[in-house]
């Protein structure tokens, strides 16, 4: 977890989240199937941001990584982001990623690893109450994202399918 300083812009890597309030930008690259969920809490202008690799703990040998997995990301984003100020009952989501990259090398009929994390975001959110208000998942190409917590935006950026705001 990254508590982030008062900088303009925070990285987020791969399996690990960040907050931050105001005018800070969090940034997550290199989205493929992973999910990013972004959170935000518009009244406090609190916002937080994990870039999670894996659906749940059973798919991965180290376990010990909170950021890693959909369903300890938004528990710990929430805690952390109620830290800065957010009320968790006004806590909003937007999801990025999940796609499938190399979807003609699975098996036919096989569930790809980019879905799979869609559904455990998706029901990560849903057991803690956090409502979805926008998603840019699935398909077939990769994604970076910027959210700008002073007012919420989130900018989804693809090389394949251009920019657009969430």
């Amino acid at each position: 977890m990254i508590d982030a300083e008062p900088t303009a812009e925070i990285r987020v890597k791969v399996a690990d989240c960040a907050v931050a309030r105001d005018e800070q930008t969090l940034i997550t690259i290199g989205l493929g199937s992973c999910v990013a969920i972004v959170l935000y809490d518009a009244r406090a202008r609190v916002g937080g941001l994990a870039h999670t690799l894996l659906p749940d703990e059973s798919m991965a040998r180290d376990r010990s990584n909170p950021a890693k997995f959909p369903a300890s990301a938004v528990a710990l984003l929430l805690a952390e982001m109620t830290r800065l100020g957010a009320d968790a009952r006004r806590v909003r989501a937007k999801l990025v990623g999940g796609a499938s990259m190399f979807s003609s090398l699975l098996p036919k009929g096989s569930i790809n690893i980019g879905d799979r994390n869609i559904t455990a975001a998706r029901q990560a959110l849903g057991r803690n109450g956090v409502p979805i208000d926008a998603e840019d998942v699935g398909s077939d190409h990769g994604r970076s994202v910027h959210f700008h917590v002073a007012d919420g935006r989130v900018e989804v950026r693809s090389l394949k399918k251009g920019n657009r705001v969430i």
